[in-house]
């Protein structure tokens, strides 16, 4: 089977693949910041951020970020934010402690900043909010 006759086969459920990736990557920030700053899920090294620190800011960011990324509300702006957002995360508190992403504890971040640039410029998916205000 040749690769052309593959591409046609799966063709098909690709967009629907990026919305569940889109959500999955919405619902996993999400936690983390739901984690900062409403205690669930507990992690105690989020125990006493407090709302006005960097950690807490970034927080914020997570939970607001993630909302709108899992029901694809805005999704190209927000996916971008994100990506600069995790860029950041990974040269702030990953990037001095090596090169690489395995042996820094950076992979996560990394992995978060393509996923969100990569959305940047695919959009959201059918499955979205976006999706729904195209259609009216």
């Amino acid at each position: 089977m040749n690769s052309d006759r593959l591409s046609t086969v799966w063709a098909p459920g690709a967009l629907g693949v990026l919305s569940i990736l889109r959500i999955f990557t919405g619902l996993a920030l999400l936690q983390h910041g739901s984690g900062k700053i409403l205690g669930f899920p507990v992690a105690p090294m989020f125990a006493n951020v407090q709302i006005d620190s960097l950690t807490g800011i970034g927080g914020l960011i997570e939970l607001i970020g993630g909302i709108l990324f899992t029901i694809g509300l805005f999704t190209r702006p927000v996916a971008f934010i994100l990506s600069g957002f995790t860029a950041a995360a990974y040269f702030m508190a990953h990037a001095g402690k090596g090169f690489y992403p395995l042996l820094n504890g950076g992979e996560l971040a990394a992995l978060y900043c393509f996923v969100f640039l990569y959305f940047t410029f695919a959009g959201a998916g059918p499955w979205s909010a976006d999706a729904l205000i195209r259609r009216k």
